[in-house]
């Protein structure tokens, strides 16, 4: 599916968002983080192509492991609509979720490895 500009929002309408992004290949993350909050996450996107419209005092960052990849939240009612990751900084992923008109449930996933990725040895 060709990228297309996507408006997207949290749960409660707080922060809001336009990106410029395909939904497919849709894609989950195995990593601890993302086990947990379960969610569908769009192709890699370019800084650029991601611009918060509204609210963004209203997100709130969480960053674990090697505090690279950055997780945001709404503080309102805690949903995470994207993140800038961890093995491509200059890259984000975006809950496809909070997109309006997509219906993750729809849509195939592979499962990126990024359980490998949060674990970090010591020298």
């Amino acid at each position: 599916m060709s990228a297309g500009l996507l408006l997207g929002s949290c749960h409660c309408g707080a922060v809001k968002f336009e990106v410029r992004t395909a939904v497919t290949p849709a894609t989950r993350c195995n990593c601890s983080l993302c086990r947990r909050k379960g969610a569908m996450m769009s192709p890699l996107v370019d800084a650029d192509h991601l611009s918060v419209l509204s609210g963004s005092e209203a997100l709130t960052l969480y960053q674990f492991n090697t505090h690279v990849a950055r997780h945001y939240f709404c503080r309102h009612c805690g949903i995470y609509p994207f993140h800038q990751t961890r093995k491509s900084p200059h890259q984000w992923r975006i809950n496809l979720g909070c997109l309006e008109g997509v219906d993750p449930y729809a849509l195939e996933a592979t499962v990126a490895d990024g359980a490998s990725l949060s674990v970090v040895e010591d020298a």
